[in-house]
């Protein structure tokens, strides 16, 4: 782990991270010590799963003032509002996953720059987005070709159907979230990508980081960034990963790592 003095910017999940699905908001702890950081002239961006129109929707926004977004699993990158880092998924791959769930009548959602589509609603989807206090989108019959572009899918299956089904995506893999969901994404994106573009165009190094998460999706950025933080209800992938454990966001965990690090009061 890297001196915290030398941290100029922070990359934060959103969901279990910085959002509660308790409290269905950001604590105060953490929107306090968002702004102190930036404050000192430290970065503050956030860098989820989920796509811009899905982050709007969770009032994250409204709850902090980020300096950038890292969205989809490190897919898309947005400074100021420009997309400077894109990483969408082959057509010929989503049309594979589009073909699998009609025969095997699983609900995906295929996730766009701005949207995100559904092909029906089942007991599991309706049991994951409940876990996360997310909305599900309106269902769309998808035609063979899918004819837009896809940067991230969900697909609403189980363990054993992701071991039958993950094979055939070459070029893909999957990060599990619920029992019943898996986000699927290249092989060559993840969120440390993602972060990669970011630091690349500020003239940063991944040293001068700090990123915090609690999922599967977040082992590899909390790997690359010089320092990294796991929650303390965060899966185990995560924690490994990580190189510090704090509190449960409920627990003010968010702003606590930062006090433990020195870099807020």
């Amino acid at each position: 782990m890297v001196d915290p003095k030398n941290i100029k910017i922070v990359f934060t999940d959103i969901d279990g991270t910085l959002y509660s699905h308790v409290t269905k908001r950001v604590p105060p702890s953490a929107s306090r010590a968002i702004k102190e950081l930036q404050k000192k002239g430290i970065k503050v961006f956030l860098c989820s799963g989920r796509n811009y129109y899905l982050i709007r929707k969770s009032g994250v926004l409204n709850e902090c003032k980020p300096d950038g977004l890292v969205t989809m699993n490190g897919s898309n990158a947005i400074i100021e509002n420009t997309i400077i880092y894109r990483k969408p998924i082959p057509s010929e791959v989503v049309d594979k996953m589009v073909m699998l769930a009609k025969r095997l009548k699983f609900g995906l959602t295929l996730i766009e720059e701005n949207e995100g589509h559904i092909n029906l609603i089942d007991d599991r989807v309706i049991h994951a987005h409940e876990q996360y206090g997310t909305r599900f989108p309106q269902p769309r019959t998808y035609p063979d070709h899918y004819d837009r572009v896809v940067y991230q899918m969900i697909a609403f299956i189980d363990q054993w159907e992701e071991d039958l089904i993950a094979p055939q995506l070459h070029g893909c893999k999957t990060a599990r979230w619920d029992e019943y969901a898996v986000d699927i994404m290249l092989e060559d994106s993840d969120k440390a990508k993602g972060i990669e573009s970011v630091l690349t165009y500020l003239g940063l190094k991944p040293e001068e980081a700090l990123s915090l998460g609690d999922g599967n999706n977040d082992a590899e950025m909390l790997r690359f960034t010089g320092i990294s933080v796991a929650m303390g209800k965060g899966a185990e992938k995560a924690k490994e990963a990580a190189d510090i454990v704090t509190d449960d966001i409920d627990e003010d965990g968010w702003a606590n790592a930062f006090k433990k690090l020195g870099l807020i009061d």
